[in-house]
């Protein structure tokens, strides 16, 4: 599951922060009627009965170091976790964790929420902030856990392997010629090697089950006898895995853009390329509808032209000296995620092929693709998680053929995922197998997907819907935005909410089939340039937002 390295570590949050104002200023007085009918569970959900012999892990709290997290009166603190939990006594790593807690009366609690951002890779320690966005004040009768999975973020030991493998002046990603394959094969060879010298015996725990087993760990650090959890894109299927493990742990989930248990991973991805290709033509589509704005093409035909056109001049003559073809695909890479950045990308490339400004091309590239250590870590972690949660093909013959049959249909995106994916081949850590979810014994789960979700294709959610016989799946009808839940959408983030708030869901309906059918996040519009320089984007109020500057 490619992922924008700066995106993984924000797929929440690049569509949480445009409601957060009215999600802090509301609380119902029905929600909190219906947190009262909880009162007579609340004393379950504090209190774990552990097994003999063993001492519960516990976390030392202390005051956050990051000023968000401080404004919202969040703990922050470390659990103490094996790195292997085959040998509980053995060796321990570090798990970066923080808490905002309740604001309603104890009577009125509900118990504790892990968040996980996806990625895998992705920072979570800061999404304990998501209890203030949820519509409604639903949010504040649970204690928000956020948390930087093993090996990431502030946890300790955190890996990194090569800061500058996502640099400028990559080779094409398609690979047209032997020296093209070769390149790309020694640097994805080289990639690998260098984890195993930084990751040593961290690389052989890094699979999704181990970091199950760690929230299982937190759960009993919290003292509470269940979970409740809300996990974006591969955080669905770390849900998926601890709802599978653990069944009578569960009490609310709600899973956003759900990753397909039957396809982990080097399926995934080629699911992945069918449906990022689809939605690159609905972009230059929308770009063409706009094309006072861009003047990229009338048609979505012709912008298409002109983006293939373009990517073959970069590779003669990279704009600005640095964006080459490998990087004008990652740029638009994004619009294939999301809706909220069309008009940036459509703005920067227009700069481009109109006046020769790649100003607005760096950025969007330097903001996605940061040369730093923390962007790297993001990666590294990606791949130790996928890479080692189940076989890859060893033969290059079976990846170069699969991906040549897919790219004849899908262009875009084909091989710029194989190649973020080929240190897999390579790996410097054994593979296992996969769990086998299910969901028979589940409490209800919400499930949430929009029909053209790239990055998690929609089939996925069709394949947790049927092994969670409880679940109940929400679509935005065409929508293109993976993950987008708590971006404003009141059709899905008020189901969201009365589902924390009471847990009640909408009725469940026969066949393979979504259950609510809701408006999907819209395209913005098309503005003129200065008020585009006005208006600060997603990704800055997110950081705002996470920041507190």
């Amino acid at each position: 599951m490619r992922r924008l390295l700066a995106a993984a570590t924000t797929i929440a949050l690049t569509v949480i922060a445009a409601p957060a104002s009215k999600a802090q200023a509301s609380q119902h007085q029905s929600d909190a009627q219906a947190a009262v009918q909880q009162a007579s569970k609340a004393q379950a959900f504090q209190h774990e009965a552990r097994p003999a012999g063993r001492t519960a892990p516990t976390i030392k709290w202390s005051a956050c170091a990051e000023s968000a997290l401080r404004l919202r009166k969040a703990e922050c603190g470390m659990l103490s976790v094996p790195l292997d939990h085959a040998a509980p006594y053995g060796e321990k790593i570090q798990i970066a964790v923080s808490r905002i807690r309740h604001t309603v009366a104890e009577a009125k609690y509900q118990g504790v929420v892990l968040v996980n951002p996806g990625g895998p890779g992705g920072k979570g320690r800061a999404l304990s902030v998501m209890g203030a966005l949820v519509p409604k004040g639903a949010g504040a009768a649970y204690d928000w856990i956020g948390f930087d999975p093993r090996g990431v973020g502030a946890s300790k030991p955190s890996l990194s392997c090569d800061a500058g493998y996502t640099g400028y002046n990559r080779p094409a990603y398609v690979p047209t010629t032997p020296k093209i394959e070769r390149a790309w094969l020694q640097r994805a060879e080289g990639y690998a090697r260098a984890c195993g010298k930084a990751g040593g015996k961290l690389l052989e725990h890094l699979k999704s089950l181990d970091t199950v087993r760690d929230m299982d760990l937190l759960r009993q650090a919290l003292n509470a006898r269940q979970i409740n959890y809300f996990g974006f894109s591969y955080g669905t299927y770390l849900g998926q895995v601890y709802a599978t493990r653990y069944p009578e742990r569960v009490r609310r989930m709600v899973f956003d853009g759900n990753v397909n248990p039957a396809r982990v991973w080097y399926d995934s991805n080629l699911d992945q390329d069918i449906a990022f290709d689809r939605n690159i033509k609905i972009y230059f589509r929308w770009i063409a509808k706009n094309h006072r704005t861009y003047r990229l093409g009338r048609t979505g035909r012709e912008v298409e032209r002109r983006f293939y056109a373009e990517q073959k001049n970069l590779a003669r003559t990279p704009a600005g000296g640095r964006i080459g073809p490998s990087e004008l695909t990652d740029i638009f890479l994004q619009a294939g995620y999301y809706t909220f950045g069309w008009d940036g990308i459509a703005r920067a490339f227009s700069d481009w092929v109109r006046d020769g400004d790649a100003s607005g091309l760096r950025r969007l590239y330097d903001t996605n693709n940061p040369q730093t250590k923390d962007a790297d870590n993001n990666y590294a972690i990606y791949l130790g998680v996928q890479c080692t949660d189940a076989e890859w093909p060893q033969s290059w013959t079976k990846w170069t053929a699969d991906n040549w049959e897919v790219h004849r249909k899908a262009p875009f995106e084909t091989w710029a995922n194989a190649w973020y994916n080929a240190p897999c081949r390579t790996w410097p850590a054994r593979s296992g197998i996969p769990v086998t979810v299910s969901g028979e014994t589940v409490p209800p789960v919400l499930l949430i997907s929009e029909t053209l979700d790239a990055a998690t294709p929609f089939s996925g959610s069709l394949e947790v819907r049927k092994r969670f016989p409880r679940s109940v799946l929400i679509e935005g009808v065409n929508g293109t935005t993976h993950s987008g839940s708590l971006s404003g959408n009141r059709c899905v983030d008020d189901t969201i909410a009365d589902y924390l708030a009471t847990g009640k869901l909408p009725k469940r309906l026969p066949g393979e089939r979504s259950d609510k059918r809701c408006r999907p996040i819209q395209p913005p519009a098309a503005v003129a340039a200065t008020e585009a320089k006005r208006a600060p984007a997603p990704v800055e109020e997110v950081r705002k937002l996470i920041t507190g500057r």
